[in-house]
């Protein structure tokens, strides 16, 4: 079934013609346009080393012209499959990010309207100036979420995550600073998706965004029927994960300690906004990709995706909000979203400024920042990315995140599609 649908996907009328080729070995499987040879270059050398699996796929043009998998995905050396999906961690915000761009283009939000106006009670805690837009390029100053929640599986109850940042006071004044909002964020934007569209975040997610573009592994709270394709994270050994958590308690007190007298000698100091967006009480012992986290929404991080739904919903983006006949957004939608928004004062949580678009941020290469994409990236080396100048997309998954060839990959993609 899945291979019909994906045959389905695939249209070869338009464009260049595709020449698949099939190959299967111990490590990879799939098809590569031999224009992009050296993304799967990249990939076999990285299938070599890795110690789990991946798969990677790109859309050039709206035809699919890489769709690869390789490794294992669990730790019974089981092989990736076609329709294996892995969990993606900060990945999932773009895909958040897309959800809301739809409700903007239909007159649902208004980038630049106060969040209160779509969920009145978010204005508590002087928060009642806070833009939609400001939410969007994590400006908003509510991204200390260890000082939100008593313990890191309160992010399992959407209500009780909505009822904390409703009682949240912005750590700084909205939009006078860029903090990376690594957790916070999927249950802002999430909600005000809830309030203006009136369904279920992850239902609205299937009916309006994976269901229109036919894709086949798209999830942020994943039903439990789909579970047998998830990828097993890579795990740290009981001896490994023990030194870290003696490790966190230390650190938490070393870190307070060492941005107190770095911000009294009056040196800037990210520490404790790092600290406080990435790391919320009991985060060492939560478990990502377990079943039971796997089906409830963390939209900022617990998203379960195939390369090749990630990249075709990305080549929708890249080719101005329609693939195949389906429009979701507007061209003019697309290109609002996709221009760099400006970084106000210095930087929280995050020293570097990421070149944030209304949701995305800047496309990294070894060569550095390729100016016409946007995309998310995730801890543990995922990341998927549009480029509408070359009408290009990019995806990649993987369950371990060693030596992530992200950038490569990034960077060949985009020389291979330049060149053709």
């Amino acid at each position: 079934m899945v291979e019909q649908a994906l045959a389905m996907k695939l249209p070869t009328e338009r464009s260049r013609a595709i020449t698949r080729t099939p190959f299967a070995t111990s490590r990879i499987s799939g098809f590569c346009d031999p224009a992009f040879r050296r993304v799967e270059d990249v990939l076999r050398r990285q299938m070599r080393s890795h110690p789990g699996g991946a798969a990677v796929s790109v859309f050039h043009r709206g035809q699919c012209v890489v769709d690869m998998w390789g490794g294992v995905r669990d730790s019974r050396g089981n092989p990736w499959l076609q329709d294996t999906m892995a969990p993606s961690f900060s990945t999932t915000k773009g895909v958040c990010s897309t959800l809301l761009h739809i409700c903007a283009d239909r007159g649902l939000v208004d980038y630049n309207e106060k969040v209160a106006t779509y969920w009145p009670e978010f204005a508590q805690g002087g928060k009642g100036n806070i833009t939609v837009r400001q939410v969007l390029t994590h400006q908003a100053g509510l991204y200390h979420i260890r000082r939100m929640i008593d313990d890191a599986g309160r992010m399992l109850d959407w209500p009780h995550m909505i009822k904390a940042i409703e009682r949240a006071v912005p750590d700084h004044t909205p939009g006078t600073r860029t903090g990376y909002h690594a957790l916070t964020y999927g249950f802002i934007v999430g909600e005000i998706i809830q309030r203006v569209s009136g369904e279920p975040f992850s239902q609205f997610l299937q009916s309006e965004l994976a269901e229109p573009l036919g894709l086949d592994g798209l999830y942020i709270g994943a039903p439990r029927e789909e579970l047998h394709r998830a990828a097993e994270l890579t795990k740290a050994s009981p001896a490994r994960r023990a030194a870290q958590q003696v490790l966190g308690n230390l650190l938490q007190r070393q870190v307070y300690l060492a941005d107190g007298i770095l911000q009294a000698l009056g040196v800037t100091s990210h520490l404790r906004s790092f600290h406080d967006a990435m790391v919320p009480r009991g985060m060492l012992e939560f478990d990502l990709g377990s079943a039971s986290t796997l089906q409830e929404p963390i939209p900022a991080g617990n998203g379960l995706f195939t390369a090749r739904s990630l990249a075709r919903l990305y080549a929708m983006l890249a080719a101005g909000g329609e693939i195949d006949g389906v429009r979701l957004l507007s061209g003019a939608t697309v290109q609002r979203i996709a221009e760099r928004e400006p970084a106000p004062g210095r930087h929280a949580v995050i020293a570097m400024d990421l070149q944030w678009r209304l949701g995305y941020h800047g496309v990294f290469t070894p060569s550095g920042f390729e100016p016409d994409a946007f995309g998310h990236f995730g801890v543990g080396g995922s990341g998927a990315w549009a480029n509408p100048k070359l009408n290009l997309s990019f995806a990649l998954v993987t369950n371990g995140g060693a030596r992530s060839p992200m950038r490569r990959l990034a960077a060949e993609a985009i020389t291979s599609a330049k060149s053709v």
